[in-house]
């Protein structure tokens, strides 16, 4: 672990300011400022459901303020084999999430802060709420040129995006979330974010990739804690609330009663993939096998996360028939994922005839398929 410098951030790791469920209501009538304490997505996403579905914002604000270890975070109607790089992910432990809103992939890390803005629906203002960051970061540096755009993006020097936005309107409450580039791993940030995967065909929402730049590049005075006070101060300003950051622990059920089972539905694969619209890809790769190069082209359609057709297609002399036939009918109804296809093809194996140059081709076979996961 290790131990921050700053007094807030050691006030932050050894004492959570708890206010009892009530108390917390209460409290919200002024308005609010919160600050997660936990660097969890699934947690702090977890928060945003906890407020959507439990305060009543009719005549109150909440802004909320968090931030999460390497995760890559997809929008609610997206594809994650088609916005990222699921492959590296894995290697680097990097976490997938998908959010109740709308709009393209993001990449978090402890370099970029988020920002969540609840109000009732007929308050819902996003471009207010990014001229307030605006206003925030330059009462920070007046020399930093940040604007906000049609898109609802923030834009330094120009051309360069430091900030995406989505939100999420439900019957009379809405909120709008936004990130901030301030020192995000760049060298992380562009590869993760590229998928590798070809020949996807699906109706999910797609990205729109933009150059992008770290604020503190221009400023490296600055700290993501300056930036998360600035931004609050100037939040309690324009909302006439004192300006006070209430730390929360997003596991603390005697705060938010019932949280930790909306954390675990967004940790579930039926909701980060299964919630997938349907999709295929049609794809070839080659084989080299004993000095032989071969073309297998494969089909597989994929609903709900989980493989609906599959069609492998390579030369019969080389595999027989019967074998392709028994992995492409176990494929059907099992998850797109290379873990369940690795078991899958593992067992299919022990029940193969023990023959060293089948089980070789079949290896291979089943290794190729997996690189389309």
């Amino acid at each position: 672990m290790v131990i921050p410098s700053s007094l807030k951030n050691c006030f932050q790791l050894f004492y959570v300011l708890k206010i009892s469920a009530a108390g917390f209501k209460c409290t919200a009538n002024r308005g609010l400022i919160l600050q997660s304490v936990s660097s969890d997505v699934y947690q702090n996403l977890a928060v945003e459901d906890w407020i959507h579905d439990n305060m009543n914002l009719e005549n109150r604000q909440v802004l909320f303020l968090w931030r999460n270890s390497p995760t890559v975070v997809i929008g609610r109607h997206q594809n994650p084999w088609q916005e990222c790089n699921l492959k590296i992910m894995r290697e680097k432990n990097i976490k997938l999430a998908r959010r109740r809103s709308g709009g393209g992939t993001v990449y978090h890390d402890l370099g970029n802060i988020n920002f969540t803005f609840f109000t009732s629906k007929k308050k819902y203002e996003r471009m207010e709420n990014l001229k307030l960051v605006v206003r925030a970061l330059k009462g920070l540096q007046p020399q930093l040129d940040v604007c906000a755009t049609d898109r609802f993006d923030l834009l330094l020097d120009g051309n360069f995006k430091i900030s995406g936005t989505a939100a999420k309107l439900g019957k009379t409450v809405a909120y709008h979330h936004c990130t901030l580039l301030c020192n995000v791993d760049r060298l992380l940030l562009s590869p993760v974010l590229k998928s590798p995967y070809k020949g996807i065909k699906s109706n999910a929402t797609p990205s729109m990739p933009a150059l992008v730049k770290n604020l503190f590049e221009e400023d490296p005075t600055l700290t993501c804690e300056m930036v998360m006070d600035a931004v609050a101060a100037e939040y309690a300003r324009c909302h006439q609330i004192d300006h006070h950051i209430t730390l929360i622990n997003p596991a603390d059920e005697t705060v938010f009663p019932g949280i930790n089972n909306k954390t675990k539905e967004l940790q579930t694969w039926e909701w980060i993939y299964g919630k997938t619209p349907k999709f295929s890809i049609s794809s070839c790769f080659n084989i080299v096998y004993e000095h032989i190069l071969l073309e297998v082209k494969v089909d597989i359609h994929v609903k709900h996360g989980r493989i609906e057709v599959c069609n492998i297609d390579l030369p019969e002399q080389w595999l027989p028939p019967a074998m392709c036939n028994e992995l492409e009918k176990n494929l059907i109804g099992s998850k797109f994922c290379p873990s369940e296809t690795t078991a899958l093809a593992s067992a299919l194996l022990r029940i193969c005839p023990q023959n060293y140059e089948l089980h070789r081709k079949w290896s291979l076979l089943c290794e190729n398929v997996m690189t389309l996961m």
